[in-house]
């Protein structure tokens, strides 16, 4: 299994993709990253809990390497396997034995607990974490702890047929653990899944549950919308976005990750170039890349107004032409994960930067500023010809 550049798990704000804005106030990252407890403002407090999968991917040790899945018959296998058992490859390359019937299900990350109840599965599940809170039901369920720091005993206590871990936040001596237990854990790829491979991945889970032809019918509505949007943008030129992970220091996206794919397939592309995953870049980069659109990830009630308004108080943010047009865009911190509701967020931010295709102003876009933005750049032309004439 691989490791990261240092450290010996991801780091905390790693859990920021998955939280609630309660428990972002105490997350940190080391390397300096970002800070934590009374050090984050409201506004950073804000960004901790969305996608602030940044730098931990590349600080962290997860579950592996990627693999693709497979089932294998369980037959000629050197394994404690019996009739009832199956030998499956996980997303990271683990052999891993599971019942045939599951009828018991721990979920580690709250992507999967969305995925279970997605399938109709959410009776099966006998526990999840702290930061499990959608579907509302899952709130209801036993919690076994933080996602990186799950309880051993009380996953053990629920008496689980399968466990589902995810490879982007939790660490690997827990699978290890479990598996010593006698514990089935099948773990999920993470960020730096492609869009498609996400599905693939949903399939296989479900397949795995019981669920596959629930499984099935969700891949198949998921990528029916993507097929269709994908028909509507085709000829577009993409929109050229600055997707912001987390705010001081500015972190965005890489082009290798999950949220990057789910970019292009909304018909737009992050302005920096970066084989980084989580790269770090100045504001004085931004003002001279100048995007088009600045994405954030917000939590419940947050508005692309809001956002905005926020922008438009800081100094250098507040005269980049983006923000000067309202070209600001919020999305919902729950749809950008990689789970069933990606593609919610993606149709969303095709609607929202893209608006000459859909025909309609979205609640999460701002356009109200280009009259603003056009009587600037005249008043702004008019002063270089008056100095000029001078």
């Amino acid at each position: 299994m691989s490791g990261c550049e240092s450290g010996t798990y991801p780091s905390q704000p790693k859990l920021a993709l998955f939280a609630r804005k309660s428990a972002a106030v105490s997350l940190a990252l080391s390397r300096g990253f970002f800070v934590g407890g009374d050090d984050l403002n409201q506004a950073a407090c804000r960004r901790a809990i969305v996608v602030a999968i940044a730098a931990a991917l590349s600080l962290g040790a997860t579950l592996g390497a990627s693999a693709k899945p497979r089932i294998a018959a369980s037959a000629g296998l050197q394994t404690a396997t019996t009739a009832a058992s199956r030998v499956v490859t996980d997303d990271v390359g683990r052999r891993v034995i599971v019942p045939a019937q599951v009828n018991r299900i721990v979920t580690l990350a709250p992507n999967l607990t969305e995925i279970v109840y997605a399938l109709g599965l959410g009776d099966k599940l006998a526990g999840d974490t702290d930061y499990c809170d959608n579907p509302l039901e899952a709130k209801s369920k036993p919690h076994v702890g933080m996602p990186q720091n799950p309880s051993l005993e009380a996953i053990v206590a629920l008496h689980p047929d399968l466990v589902l871990a995810a490879d982007s936040i939790n660490r690997v001596d827990t699978a290890d653990a479990l598996a010593r237990l006698g514990i089935a854990v099948y773990t999920a790829g993470g960020d730096t899944q492609a869009v498609l491979t996400i599905l693939d991945s949903i399939s296989r889970m479900a397949e795995l549950m019981g669920a596959e032809p629930q499984g099935a019918e969700l891949v198949a509505r998921m990528r029916k919308r993507l097929d269709a949007l994908h028909a509507r943008l085709e000829d577009r030129p993409m929109t050229h976005v600055l997707f912001v992970v987390w705010e001081e220091p500015l972190i965005t996206v890489g082009q290798n990750t999950f949220i990057a794919d789910a970019l292009r397939w909304a018909g737009a592309e992050s302005v920096v170039l970066s084989k980084r995953n989580w790269p770090q870049i100045s504001i004085e980069e931004v003002v001279r890349l100048q995007p088009d659109y600045i994405v954030f990830a917000g939590s419940h009630g947050e508005t692309a107004a809001t956002e905005l308004a926020d922008v438009r108080s800081r100094p250098v943010w507040r005269d980049l032409d983006a923000v000067v047009v309202g070209h600001v865009v919020n999305l919902d911190e729950e749809s950008i994960r990689p789970g069933p509701g990606l593609v919610d967020a993606i149709e969303q931010l095709a609607r929202d930067v893209h608006p000459e295709v859909f025909g309609e102003k979205s609640e999460n876009r701002n356009s109200n500023g280009e009259t603003q933005f056009a009587l600037r750049s005249a008043f702004e032309s008019a002063m270089e010809c008056a100095s000029c004439a001078h």
